[in-house]
């Protein structure tokens, strides 16, 4: 077995002592019915105080910070009992970091013997805390109404459940010749049984013209054993079916509007019309507007283009991370903060472990998505995903896909270029001329030469 070759020794940075970087800090533990605050001692004879959560004792809060000369608090992220205190003080212009619990834990140190709080100030003071990424403000808001908007759906979904339940008790075997029994076909007749009519000829003449299943299917189909107890429960469902479906419109009417008092991209030129839209099937939930046209204007550039992406997983990416990439330096950092890069764990110059790291991230799971259904896309990104696919296994060709999404998504935002897919046959060209290329060296170092066989030319075994 070859031997494995060593790496370079990395240059040694010198051996600095700690120094006090945040004079002016303060550490927060966060409780559901009380918040405990420490100062630097010599700013208030109780260095260490107690304050309950009602709004009027988090603005005391406030002011006994500011009484005390501290401009940077850092807080553990604690369940959601962080975000009130956390925006009180950002308006009153405090710097908030909002610190992730395992970075807390990583730390070492001795903190048995004094708070919480004061082990968050004392970190807080020597640099060794970073702020975890929080969007603007408008995005947040967004945000908010895009993660209600997602448990809304997955509220309805479970009606949908019931509904078919219902049917299913009464021997009506409407999922059997319809895809889907909230489309038109399925819909029509379930409010129509709802309303009374049991004829299986009458329902079946409800039939859009689109359904593959003839009407004489359907009608065999819709011969059941309607029972009242049944019938109740699948009128109820219809029902809270419906009330969602209005929720859902309701939300998208309000972040309809919240698109339009954003800022656009390009105040100038106010970004113009989206490109037309892409070919193939319509993805359902769709937004009940031209959602497209919405994230073009705000983004400046229409990542819905990508293959892979639509409105929606535009959406999720962008209320996530902004429109605004500086935060991350470099495309590395974009996707490993996104849990989309391997983590590499070495001892002794080998790496051990290549994986990547699990997270609950939205962003993360909406470019795995997006990768996941490019498996049969004629695009450059459908090509590279079988390769991988057919390399490494789907589980790891998703993320090497939805890696480079990210990448592809981060160069867009920063640059404000359209996407262009130079399509299936370029790519495996270029991949057939990468593998010429290694071939030949390889070739070379053996102190051979790599020869084309020509199409006239006899091969003997």
């Amino acid at each position: 077995m070859a031997k494995r070759k060593k790496e370079a020794p990395q240059a040694i940075p010198p051996m600095t002592t700690f120094e006090q970087m945040h004079l002016n800090a303060a550490g927060l533990d966060i409780g559901a019915e009380e918040i405990y605050v420490c100062v630097p001692a010599d700013r208030d004879e109780q260095s260490v105080r107690a304050f309950r959560t009602f709004t009027a004792d988090l603005h005391a809060l406030a002011e006994w910070l500011a009484a005390c000369g501290i401009d940077t608090v850092a807080m553990e992220s604690t369940g959601v009992y962080w975000v009130p205190i956390y925006e009180i003080l950002e308006a009153q212009g405090f710097q908030v970091f909002l610190v992730n619990a395992r970075h807390l834990k990583n730390v070492p140190g001795k903190k048995t013997d004094i708070l919480d709080c004061q082990w968050i100030q004392q970190l807080h003071t020597y640099g060794l805390l970073h702020a975890s990424f929080r969007p603007p403000e408008e995005i947040v808001a967004l945000r908010s109404l895009a993660r209600h908007r997602d448990n809304l759906i997955r509220y309805r979904s479970a009606h949908i459940q019931h509904m078919q339940k219902a049917l299913e008790l009464m021997n009506v075997k409407l999922t059997q010749v319809v895809s889907d029994i909230t489309g038109v076909t399925g819909l029509s007749i379930i409010r129509t049984i709802v309303a009374g009519e049991r004829d299986p000829h009458t329902l079946a003449q409800l039939r859009d013209p689109k359904c593959t299943k003839s009407e004489a299917q359907i009608a065999n189909a819709l011969e059941g054993h309607y029972k009242a107890e049944h019938l109740f429960v699948l009128k109820q469902a219809l029902a809270q079916y419906d009330f969602y479906l209005q929720q859902i419109r309701e939300c998208d009417a309000q972040m309809e509007a919240m698109y339009g008092d954003l800022p656009p991209a390009d105040p100038d030129t106010r970004a113009g019309p989206p490109p037309p839209p892409k070919k193939g099937k319509t993805r359902k939930n769709q937004a009940d507007y031209d959602l497209r046209a919405c994230l073009y204007r705000v983004v400046g550039v229409d990542l819905a283009a990508i293959d892979g992406l639509d409105a929606l997983s535009v959406q999720k990416i962008v209320t996530e991370v902004g429109v605004d990439v500086s935060p991350w330096p470099t495309e590395k950092h974009f996707t490993s903060w996104l849990s989309l890069a391997p983590r590499n764990d070495k001892s002794g110059g080998k790496v051990l472990r290549s994986r990547t790291l699990k997270t609950g991230n939205p962003a993360n799971l909406a470019f795995r998505l997006a990768a996941q259904s490019l498996s049969r896309s004629n695009s450059a990104l459908g090509a590279f995903y079988r390769r991988m696919r057919a390399k490494h296994g789907p589980e790891k060709a998703n993320v090497a896909t939805a890696h480079k999404l990210a990448r592809i998504v981060y160069h867009l935002l920063k640059y404000r270029e359209p996407y262009d897919d130079p399509g299936e046959a370029f790519y495996e060209q270029h991949h057939r001329e990468r593998t010429i290329r290694s071939l030949e060296r390889r070739a070379a170092n053996l102190g051979m030469e790599l020869v084309p066989r020509s199409t006239n030319s006899v091969v003997v075994s």
